[in-house]
């Protein structure tokens, strides 16, 4: 297994550094240290490594963590210790009020079927483990619909936490022409529901940011390409705004929703009529492919009536679902 590099390999390396202090029932000092912490004994130099180090203490004394000092040398040596004062370190116990438990709970359920579940699950096992049950019962009426389900984001994600240049087909727009773009990957965040990579094309010569839906086929990774460095000030959302602007709704569609569903179209949407279970809305959209996957998450409690592109784009959706169920169960329905 490759070690990490880039943020990763930061990350891994204050993690390990933090074990360290943190568990030592007495201050270490820096020759120690750097015996255990893996990445400190891959230093080229005496100098790298006290620069790596002063570095570190930096970081993690920014992040909150009490990293303490001591005099650890005898009459004649004043050399300095160091180790985390788990007093400090510890976090008190913490009561959560209903509403806290709400948004945990919608969290956790907002990641249910995205390919960042495992994270979330495991974090709700945990508030569980500690006696702290989600309120689901404060959820009624909100329906989270933040996915992940872009076959790009996992690849695209990895991409981003490496540091690796990658390459991919990108349409440029609806169904337009596929060019293959390879970038320098920066960050990734979701604006109004959708997933964005932002990063610098190298056949642009320029910043650009690219909507993770219109990928197509493979993300890969460059070989041998030249290591970059992310811009210090670079703020993923920040960029993602500016390039792509605020939503602007651009149609309205006629949609029928079953009592006590779809909420999120109700909450945007006018009332035009009720008719049995059935409420007939009116509802702006931005984009026809981004209100199609909308709808078809409702399944059979949502119908579009009009626009008649929309909702071929759901029942093309819904068929693709019923197809991909066939071919699991062996052609059950």
């Amino acid at each position: 297994m490759s070690s990490p590099t880039g943020p990763a390999a930061k990350t891994e390396r204050l993690l390990n550094l933090v074990l360290c202090l943190l568990y030592t029932r007495r201050a270490l000092p820096k020759s120690k240290i750097r015996d255990i912490v893996p990445q400190y004994g891959d230093a080229a130099s005496d100098e790298a490594f006290d620069r790596m180090f002063e570095r570190d203490k930096d970081e993690l004394r920014e992040l909150g963590i009490p990293l303490v000092t001591e005099d650890i040398g005898g009459v004649w040596d004043d050399e300095v210790g160091y180790r985390i004062d788990q007093r400090e370190y510890a976090l008190p116990d913490i009561e959560f009020e209903p509403d806290e438990l709400a948004v945990l709970g919608l969290a956790s359920r907002t990641w249910a079927h995205a390919s960042l579940a495992g994270p979330a699950a495991q974090a709700l096992r945990k508030l569980k483990a500690a006696g702290i049950e989600r309120d689901g019962d404060s959820l009624v009426g909100i329906e989270p619909r933040l996915g992940t389900s872009e076959p790009a984001f996992e690849p695209v994600k990895n991409a981003v936490v490496g540091q690796q240049t990658i390459s991919f087909g990108y349409r440029t727009g609806g169904q337009g022409e596929v060019n293959t773009r390879r970038v320098q990957p920066w960050g990734l965040a979701s604006w109004h529901g959708r997933w964005y990579l932002t990063g610098f094309d190298l056949d642009r010569g320029a910043p650009r940011v690219f909507r993770l839906s219109r990928i197509d086929g493979t993300v890969s990774v460059v070989r041998r390409a030249a290591p970059y460095v992310v811009p210090s000030d670079h703020r993923a959302r920040e960029m993602i705004r500016t390039t792509v602007g605020e939503r602007e709704f651009s149609g309205s569609a006629t949609v029928r929703v079953r009592e006590g569903r779809g909420q999120s179209l109700r909450r945007r949407g006018e009332t035009r009529g009720v008719e049995g279970e059935w409420t007939t809305l009116q509802v702006p959209f931005t984009d026809d492919d981004a209100l199609a996957d909308e709808v078809s998450g409702y399944g059979a409690d949502v119908v579009v009536v009009e626009p008649v592109e929309v909702r071929d784009l759901v029942v093309a959706r819904l068929r693709g679902a019923l197809a991909a169920h066939r071919a699991l169960t062996g052609g059950a329905a």
